[in-house]
């Protein structure tokens, strides 16, 4: 039962990321609020690593600021300027794109590792999913909105591939790893943000504003990682994976129930799509590791 409590709470915390980044961008920069989120980020995870008595032995920081360019930085900027042009449930349909992008990038990261036509087959249908979620913007050409949905599916990729380098490179425990690329992103933001926005131009935002960056940072950041971590350590990673299916239906409510969004028929299409790629993808992953296990009993 606790296993499914924190599966639930990690599929909210994740799913709801999109309604306050949506109130973050009204007022500040996309590279603001993912600095903050960064930031916050961070500190949470800083704390808790104290708490747990967990210290970082193994990867070097050049490494991390590396992974953090692809699995923070870039997909933190991409996400919250996305959010300016398109609904928090368009944003939340497309971030489940990110298993069969990792599909498609994992035999380039990690050895052994090879497309099964089961996956090839899910990555297809999630391609197809894509493609009914962008039609209606397709069909007006290129807009605003289309480049908002294309920036949050490029955020989403680099978070894929990101999550390969983890795997290969990174050796510390996982609430030290996750706490060490969101501090080099923090760095990475901070730096940048000088040279992307005019800072002097910047107003005080609002304590709507504020609380956003800081809910995206502590909890759809900080804490939901935390709560991952320890829902692998109980469950096993099989059953951690299916918030894949939770994070973008999440989305899609939330943002139906509080943002007042219409959820449109392509939408739901698209969510169809996408979900039943994900569960494809599994059952292969799955399938494959049922022959695995008997060939190496029979022998």
């Amino acid at each position: 039962m606790r296993s499914y409590l924190l599966l639930l709470a990690i599929g909210l915390l994740w799913g709801s990321q999109f309604i306050f980044m949506h109130q973050a961008v009204t007022e500040l920069p996309p590279i603001m609020v993912a600095a903050g989120r960064a930031l916050c980020g961070s500190l949470t995870l800083g704390l808790l690593c104290l708490f747990m008595r967990l210290k970082s032995e193994h990867t070097p920081w050049r490494t991390y600021m590396l992974i953090a360019l692809l699995d923070a930085t870039i997909p933190f900027i991409m996400v919250a300027w996305g959010q300016q042009y398109v609904d928090s449930a368009i944003a939340a349909v497309v971030m489940g794109c990110i298993p069969f992008v990792t599909i498609l990038a994992a035999p380039l990261f990690i050895s052994g590792e090879r497309i099964t036509k089961g996956g090839l087959l899910s990555v297809v249908i999630g391609f197809v999913g894509v493609l009914v979620l962008f039609w209606p913007k397709l069909a007006n050409g290129m807009n605003a909105g289309l480049l908002g949905a294309m920036a949050i599916l490029f955020g989403a990729s680099c978070f894929a591939i990101g999550l390969l380098m983890i795997k290969r490179f990174a050796k510390d425990h996982p609430v030290v790893v996750a706490r060490n690329i969101l501090i080099s992103s923090a760095i990475q933001l901070l730096l940048a943000a000088p040279f992307v926005t005019d800072l002097s131009a910047l107003t005080l935002p609002s304590q709507q504003a504020i609380g956003a960056v800081t809910v995206l940072g502590v909890f759809c950041t900080g804490l939901v990682y935390f709560l991952y971590m320890a829902l692998i350590q109980k469950a096993g990673p099989t059953f951690a994976s299916f918030s894949n299916y939770l994070v973008p239906l999440f989305g899609v409510m939330l943002g139906a129930l509080f943002l007042g969004e219409q959820v449109h028929s392509t939408t739901a299409v698209a969510l169809a799509l996408i979900l039943g790629s994900v569960a494809l993808n599994q059952w292969a992953q799955q399938r494959r590791a049922r022959r695995e296990a008997s060939l190496c009993q029979a022998s």
